[in-house]
């Protein structure tokens, strides 16, 4: 069946709003950057079209504000969301760590702390906040992806797609959380290997998160 012109401009919005939902996730597109539609619609060899409905999707997903005479733009991040959003994420993801640890494997648990290595070695370095936000992901994953309880990891999913949607790497507002960040990872690691009990792996993968959390809300003073 042929596809028709509506198909295909479909096809190339999909395109031009997952490339731009990237870059603003990622912070390479931060807050006030502006969207100029002609200039994106050039750079994917589109008319502006199909640009004006990602951008109209980014919009209604809060991740881009229109305001008259200025045009499209990066929302800035709410912090209160990301606060509580932080805070949720930190009761769920410490219960799921701490049901998880009994069930870990040797080989995630050499990955954990090869991820967190290469975390370490970015503190030391150049710091890429978007890939340093990638391995602590996988670096928490590898820890509760074994969660016996289903329901609670399907919860924390939900939350780690909350944070997507707030968005962007809270390491990049506050960079000297890294190094202690990297420490309290050590440390979970240290918890686990040692068959220390769920209380306390609960209680040390939750205030690991609170803290981030934290420092983020006490760096933005304007929320």
């Amino acid at each position: 069946m042929p596809r028709t012109a509506g198909t295909q401009a479909l096809s190339k919005s999909e395109k031009v709003y997952q490339e731009l939902h990237a870059r603003i996730l990622s912070g390479r597109y931060a807050s006030g950057y502006r969207l100029v539609l002609d200039q994106i619609a050039r750079e994917f060899g589109t008319s502006p079209v199909p640009v004006r409905e990602a951008v109209r999707r980014l919009e209604a997903e809060g991740l881009v504000t229109f305001t008259r005479n200025v045009g499209a733009q990066v929302a800035g991040i709410n912090t209160s969301d990301y606060a509580n959003a932080m805070q949720t994420l930190a009761y769920l993801e410490g219960a799921a760590t701490s049901l998880a640890a009994s069930h870990v494997t040797p080989e995630q648990l050499e990955d954990a702390a090869s991820f967190n290595a290469e975390m370490r070695r970015m503190c030391e370095g150049t710091l890429d906040p978007v890939r340093f936000t990638e391995l602590n992901h996988r670096f928490h994953w590898a820890l509760c992806e074994n969660c016996p309880n289903q329901h609670l990891l399907d919860l924390v999913k939900r939350e780690w797609q909350r944070m997507s949607g707030i968005r962007r790497s809270s390491f990049t507002f506050v960079p000297g959380r890294t190094l202690s960040s990297v420490d309290e990872h050590d440390r979970i690691i240290a918890l686990i290997r040692a068959g220390a009990s769920q209380e306390e792996i609960e209680r040390v993968s939750r205030d690991h998160k609170l803290r981030t959390m934290t420092e983020y809300v006490t760096s933005r003073p304007e929320s």
